[in-house]
């Protein structure tokens, strides 16, 4: 088998891995001196004692992952994409809006309840077949949209190290979560708040730093920057076309959505909202980090025009994968320094969204299928049962990557908001119903609902085209979905 890929002579595979096993090795520290007589409640809550600051900071990480660090640079140069352009931008606004009504409506109600779970809510509102098919649908949805990051980032690191050593894409991919089971497993929630904080500082500072090469090299500085995105192709914002699916309405309330079901109605991001202490402290987090986050977004969108202005300034072939372009430019024609870098920054893109999504699967599994808050005087019986859920959610991470690795053909962040819109929307419709309705649902119907409504769903966008003289569904499908099943809802439902 032969090398296929030409790393700058400086920038050896032994060195690459010399610096994630040094990366590794900090996080193992971590996890130590935070894990140390963890129990159960430090596990799922972190003992609610997290700070609010360390939660806004680290959740930036978890919210952007691999998709952002790799996927939208990338997608910015492909005009054809509902993400080209500064197209995303038009998301991102809208996620403000979604912050917002998380920030005001969700959160004051988990706070409330005191809730471990956020999926204990159904059962509380509308009874057992709800609560449990809400539980099924985020371990559905958080299982798919964490082995999407998962499998870029492993992609990109079996491309550009791995095959130095021909090692297979399976073992890569056990490689990358068996690290990420051994800090997470026993601290839980109280080590990924620390763990994330310290993966977000790596990521901005890789994106910063790569920001900074690429004026070097092209010899601009910050203003020269702005001026050769601004008068790039890639620089448009604002579509307008409401045929098309990046039309900044579509984009905007999309974004709004997405932010609702993908951290408001999702275990893994409000687990670390709960821990915090009070939900005055939980609001100005989400607050911070919404307003952080929309930042953070501008800037990895600019990152991405900046790598296509150097390719075509270097008169570089751009990959026919788009994902491949940040770290085809950072590993093989940028400095070595910017290929170590890019390589920490994709590591902490990595863990930080995968280890907080395996903490998250093991909570609600332990909760609300395992009924671990019914159970508190079995504690050590239970933590022997959690291991053996992280153990389990470990391996079905791993056989969902493999399976992803001979099926996905098109940009990552496409397959994650279209992804989240079939497997959300039930959820969406749910608490909809329940926050915004007094009405009684038919209990044992529920589940029926929540099955139906995706399925019309996907018919519906199947033949949009036909039904709908030429309008086509993007990202709105999520609201869509909603639609449906709260509708449903409403008809097996009785007034109070």
């Amino acid at each position: 088998m032969q090398k296929t890929i030409s790393l700058q002579p400086n920038l050896s595979p032994p060195l690459i891995l010399t610096v994630l096993l040094g990366y590794f090795a900090l996080l193992i520290a971590i996890s130590w001196a935070t894990g140390r007589g963890a129990g159960n409640e430090s596990f799922f809550i972190g003992e609610r004692k997290s700070k609010w600051y360390l939660v806004a900071f680290g959740m930036i990480g978890a919210s952007l992952s691999g998709v952002t660090f790799i996927s939208i640079p990338g997608v910015v140069g492909n005009l054809n994409s509902p993400n080209g352009a500064f197209s995303y931008m038009q998301l991102a606004l809208g996620y403000l809006l979604g912050y917002f009504v998380i920030a005001t409506t969700l959160m004051p109600l988990y706070y409330r309840l005191r809730l471990t779970s956020i999926y204990t809510y159904l059962e509380q509102r509308f009874g057992f077949w709800s609560y449990k098919t809400g539980a099924f649908y985020f371990l559905l949805s958080r299982t798919i949209g964490s082995c999407f990051r998962l499998f870029l980032v492993a992609i990109v690191l079996q491309r550009f190290v791995f095959d130095y050593w021909h090692i297979p894409f399976p073992v890569t991919v056990m490689i990358t979560l068996l690290l990420i089971w051994i800090y997470t497993f026993k601290g839980g929630i109280k080590t990924i708040v620390y763990t994330d904080t310290l993966q977000t500082l790596f990521m901005l500072l890789s994106v910063g730093i790569t920001i900074y090469i690429i004026g070097a090299e092209l010899h601009l500085n910050f203003r020269g920057l702005i001026a050769a995105i601004r008068e790039s192709p890639y620089a448009q914002m604002f579509f307008w076309n409401p045929r098309e699916d990046n039309y900044f309405f579509k984009q905007f309330f999309s974004g709004a959505f997405i932010a609702i079901v993908m951290t408001g109605l999702d275990q893994d991001m409000m687990q670390k909202n709960n821990s915090c202490r009070n939900i005055g402290e939980a609001q100005k987090n989400m607050f911070v980090f919404s307003l952080v986050l929309l930042v953070v977004n501008l800037i990895f969108v600019s990152l991405g025009a900046l790598l296509y202005i150097y390719a075509e300034e270097r008169q570089i072939p751009i990959p026919q994968k788009t994902d491949y372009l940040f770290p085809t430019l950072a590993l093989q024609h940028f400095p070595a320094v910017a290929g170590i870098v890019f390589i920490i920054g994709l590591i902490a893109a990595a863990y930080s969204s995968a280890d907080s999504a395996l903490t998250a699967l093991t909570t609600s599994f332990c909760v609300d299928f395992l009924g671990f808050e019914k159970k508190a005087t079995l504690s050590d019986r239970l933590m022997k049962t959690r291991y053996l859920v992280h153990v389990g959610f470990t391996v079905l991470s791993l056989l969902v990557v493999l399976l992803f690795n001979y099926v996905l053909d098109e940009d990552v962040v496409s397959n994650v908001f279209r992804a989240a819109g079939y497997t959300y929307g039930p959820l969406l419709g749910l608490y909809a119903f329940g926050l915004f309705t007094k009405r009684i649902v038919r209990d044992h119907w529920v589940p029926l609902v929540c099955l139906i409504s995706p399925v019309l769903c996907y018919l519906l966008n199947m033949h949009s085209a036909d039904l709908l003289e030429g309008y086509e569904f993007g990202f709105e499908l999520l609201i869509v979905n909603g639609l449906l099943t709260f509708t449903g809802l409403w008809i097996i439902s009785k007034k109070q």
